[in-house]
């Protein structure tokens, strides 16, 4: 699993499903699982509208 570099969201992918970047890193710490984003005060902090998992910090 990596993290976008971009929207931090962890996945396989080659590309993004959230952003659509290619930019990735496999060093990254803290785990967000985004269920309602509609709803979540962390999801807006991460700027995100998306469900999924998503990374608290990128090194």
């Amino acid at each position: 699993m990596r993290a976008c570099r971009h929207c931090k969201n962890i996945n396989d992918a080659q590309v993004c499903p959230v952003c659509k970047n290619t930019e990735f890193s496999d060093d990254y710490s803290g785990l967000l699982v985004v269920v309602d984003p509609e709803n979540s005060i962390l999801a807006e902090k991460l700027e995100t509208k998306e469900q999924g998992n998503y990374a608290l910090k990128i090194r």
